[in-house]
């Protein structure tokens, strides 16, 4: 299980990621976002942080980078995508996934350990989990607001492609959505950050630990 992790400038998060990926039984690779590479890798994360210093709009620049047109080829392929917080902002820039993540409803950074309701286990990052399972994990974001026009909600909703979903909504996000999938189901954007939950030494819970298990399940399949 070969997973990339993009580093743009800015990227907080992909080390966290690829620790994770590690503990997880995985082999970890960085790419460099001038990079139009990805190698052999048979996944990717696009991992949180402020890309390019969040100037323009979260994730506007990171969508143009060289890395981002192999990454939208291979997605279209069927390669699994995963955008975690900035990552799922980037998903949004580039089209991957429809909607928009704005200034959080209450106007600060938020950072708690977030309560969700994880509502599909047909993507290929969430198949371990059980549909209505209440889980916990971590959240830290001030653009986290995802919005769309009420026709791709109701897309959303009526085709199962709400992954997540917000039990006590933090930042307003309509229909408390905290992560949403792509129709295929292998490129999913999600606020929270699974890559927090997966180290019994330091996570609260290891709540994060299906994402990683889901997408070994899908390659070893």
């Amino acid at each position: 299980m070969r997973i990339g992790v993009v580093r743009f400038p800015g990227s907080l998060d992909d080390q966290d990621a690829m620790r994770a990926i590690r503990l997880m039984g995985g082999d970890p690779v960085a790419l460099w976002h001038k990079s139009d590479d990805l190698g052999s890798v048979d996944a990717v994360i696009l991992p949180g942080g402020f890309s390019y210093g969040d100037y323009l709009r979260c994730g506007a620049i990171a969508r143009f980078s060289p890395v981002m047109g192999e990454v939208v080829r291979r997605a279209g392929q069927g390669m699994p995508l995963l955008g975690i917080c900035n990552g799922f902002q980037i998903l949004c820039e580039a089209r991957l996934l429809p909607g928009a993540l704005i200034r959080n409803e209450v106007r600060v950074f938020t950072a708690v350990e977030q309560r969700l309701r994880m509502e599909s286990n047909s993507t290929v990052w969430t198949s371990a989990y059980t549909p209505g399972a209440e889980v916990s994990m971590a959240l830290k974001n001030g653009e986290g607001n995802y919005q769309a026009d009420a026709e791709t909600i109701a897309r959303l909703e009526g085709e199962g492609r709400v992954v997540a979903r917000y039990l006590d909504n933090p930042n307003g996000s309509v229909h408390d959505i905290a992560g949403i999938a792509n129709e295929r189901g292998n490129v999913v954007g999600l606020m929270p950050h699974p890559e927090h939950n997966v180290d019994p030494e330091i996570a609260t819970t290891l709540d994060g630990r299906g994402f990683f298990e889901s997408v070994a399940a899908f390659l070893s399949a």
